[in-house]
């Protein structure tokens, strides 16, 4: 399998989604974008498309951000559904994603970083590709927005701060707005680029501090994204 990471920024890296592909002997290639990298021109040459997150969202501009192109982005995502290969959308993908789709993403009610528990809906109880995860799962997060959501969507997992963490677009499409890759490498990089902000958001109820954030174990649910991610290599395209 030929999976393709749109990668934002140098600090919001794939971890263990990167890790499944390696572990499972497919093939990585990436878009940099913030490095100058270009963005595939088709679906035609990958299995898979995995937008990773960043400080953007879907109505940040070009003039705001000269490496963020945001009709690009969802132009590929819509052409990979449309080829009826597997999307996965995280935090910021996964509200390209939805945008994508036509659905209007939205601020979350709470700032959501570190590790706080998501809760399964029935829906996603009833979802095969979710058999590996607990009723309740902690989770990695760092985010205050979340995916709009289309007429077809489907929410598989919500949290106390933020209704729409999983959502299924299509039984090949889906947005993780929480962070089911983080490491603690990838923890670090996020932690050294935000420094103010974390600070700055130290009384919410859903943030946790550096301290914290590092001494966090987040291989639980990162077996878990892999028996996702192995049931959505599965998906027959319909």
């Amino acid at each position: 399998m030929k999976v393709h990471f749109v990668i934002h920024e140098s600090f919001e890296a794939p971890g263990a989604y990167l890790q499944w592909v390696q572990e499972r002997g497919h093939t990585a290639t990436f878009s940099h974008l913030h490095g100058g990298d270009t963005l595939p021109a088709d679906a035609s040459q990958h299995d898979m498309l995995v937008v990773m997150g960043g400080p953007q969202s879907p109505a940040t501009s070009q003039a705001e951000c000269p490496h963020f192109n945001a009709k690009a982005e969802m132009a590929l995502i819509r052409a990979f559904v449309d080829a009826a290969k597997r999307v996965v959308g995280v935090c910021l993908g996964a509200q390209l994603l939805g945008e994508a789709l036509g659905g209007q993403h939205e601020h979350s009610p709470e700032k959501e970083i570190g590790k706080f528990p998501i809760t399964l809906t029935p829906e996603g109880r009833a979802n095969p590709k979710f058999a590996g995860f607990a009723d309740v799962l902690d989770v990695g997060h760092w985010h205050g927005d979340m995916p709009g959501l289309t007429p077809e969507a489907t929410i598989i997992a919500y949290s106390k701060g933020c209704p729409r963490q999983i959502i299924e677009y299509s039984p090949r499409a889906y947005g993780f707005q929480c962070h089911m890759e983080f490491t603690p490498e990838v923890v670090e990089m996020l932690i050294e680029a935000s420094t103010q902000e974390l600070a700055a958001l130290r009384d919410r109820p859903y943030v946790q501090q550096a301290d914290v954030l590092r001494a966090q174990d987040w291989s639980q649910m990162n077996q878990a994204l892999f028996g996702f991610l192995d049931k959505l290599e599965a998906e027959r395209a319909s």
